[in-house]
């Protein structure tokens, strides 16, 4: 057998012309060849890989992170419970038993001997009709199982609510008038962007969504302004008679429009002369609901204060928790009904609300005063 290089310089040898001079031999290339080089292989093999899992599905990977958390509470509630040895004075209780003692002052709360106090170390005194309020306070203490907890708010939130309360009560005893008139300034901002006015615009780019998920149903605005109309006509009736209220959005505007002079001059009046107890409270519901209206109609509903200029004989359905996180959260309730809501986000936000507008009430609430 020819080698294959003969057999290519045979052929083009052949097919050349007769008198054109042809080498014998005329190689194709001239680099020199190289042999691949094997790498070795290893002489122990590792383990086989995982066989592949299935990815879980979002329900089963909700209910692994609650369980998680679970546990985590589990753990928590363990080490509270059996604590180790303290080592510091803080993180130790120095009392045994919480009770409420009716003094000529008010109600106060004692731990043992030695009453609660407020930040600036004043006793912790709410009014004598104020029992719900003082047992709430006794109970977050009682909940403690150490001090170090009561350095934190969100631990005993009535005591903190009743301590501001009594602050404000004491700005105004000793003529200091700077808390009420802070208190006054936040109050009136919240009433230009109040959200039970923020009407939503009569024709919004979202329109052909809404009418394919709700069929049938009314506008987002006509929503709004159904649940506002009873609210505003309750104030301007019962709390601020003949007053005008307007509509912060016109329908066709994203720009807020602000209130009567008259208006805002009437609402701030009636702020002024608010009791302590009561401005503290509508100041936690404003700040819950963002809704200075929202906040005025609860107060009035559950305040003593106001217990003459409701009427009631206790029958019939109050404005109240339900009544009030509803109207303040109508917009948030109408879009997560389109596109669902955020775990952790939404459903959280809800319950917090509910807390801070039921702790308002837990304040300023009572027994009507008999005169």
């Amino acid at each position: 057998m020819r080698p294959l290089q003969s057999l290519i310089c045979f052929s083009a040898r052949r097919i050349a012309p007769r008198h054109t001079f042809v080498p014998l031999y005329q190689c194709l290339h001239t680099s020199s060849s190289r042999s691949a080089t094997p790498l070795p292989h290893p002489t122990t093999p590792g383990p086989p890989p995982e066989p592949p899992t299935p990815a879980p599905s979002e329900a089963e990977d909700r209910v692994a992170r609650k369980r998680k958390q679970a546990e985590l509470f589990r753990k928590a509630q363990e080490v509270r419970t059996n604590p180790a040895k303290p080592k510091t004075v803080l993180q130790k209780r120095f009392w045994k038993n919480v009770t409420v003692k009716d003094t000529p002052d008010g109600l106060q709360i004692f731990l043992d001997s030695r009453p609660v106090r407020t930040p600036s170390k004043n006793i912790l005194t709410v009014p004598s009709t104020k029992h719900q309020l003082a047992t709430a306070i006794a109970l977050e203490w009682d909940l403690l199982v150490s001090a170090q907890q009561a350095l934190k708010t969100h631990y005993i939130p009535m005591t903190s609510l009743a301590a501001r309360a009594l602050d404000v009560q004491n700005a105004d005893v000793e003529g200091k008038i700077n808390t009420r008139d802070e208190i006054i300034e936040m109050l009136m901002r919240y009433l230009n962007t109040d959200t039970l006015l923020c009407w939503a615009p009569e024709k919004s780019i979202y329109d052909a969504p809404q009418l394919e998920h709700r069929k049938g149903s009314d506008s987002l605005r006509k929503l709004q302004i159904r649940v506002a109309q009873p609210i505003i006509a309750y104030l301007t009736t019962n709390v601020w008679p003949g007053l005008e209220i307007m509509p912060i959005l016109e329908p066709d505007s994203i720009l807020p429009a602000p209130q009567p002079e008259m208006t805002k001059g009437v609402i701030r009046g009636w702020l002024s002369g608010l009791p302590a107890f009561e401005l503290a409270g509508l100041e936690r519901a404003v700040l819950a609901s963002k809704s200075l209206l929202v906040g005025v109609r609860l107060l009035v509903e559950w305040s003593e204060e106001f217990a003459r200029l409701r009427g009631d004989s206790g029958e019939g359905k109050r404005f109240g928790i339900e009544e009030a996180a509803e109207a303040c959260s109508l917009e948030v309730r109408w879009q997560t009904g389109m596109w669902g809501e955020v775990e952790d986000t939404h459903d959280v936000e809800k319950e917090d609300v509910r807390r801070q507008l039921g702790s308002v009430i837990v304040l300023i609430s009572g027994n009507p005063r008999e005169e």
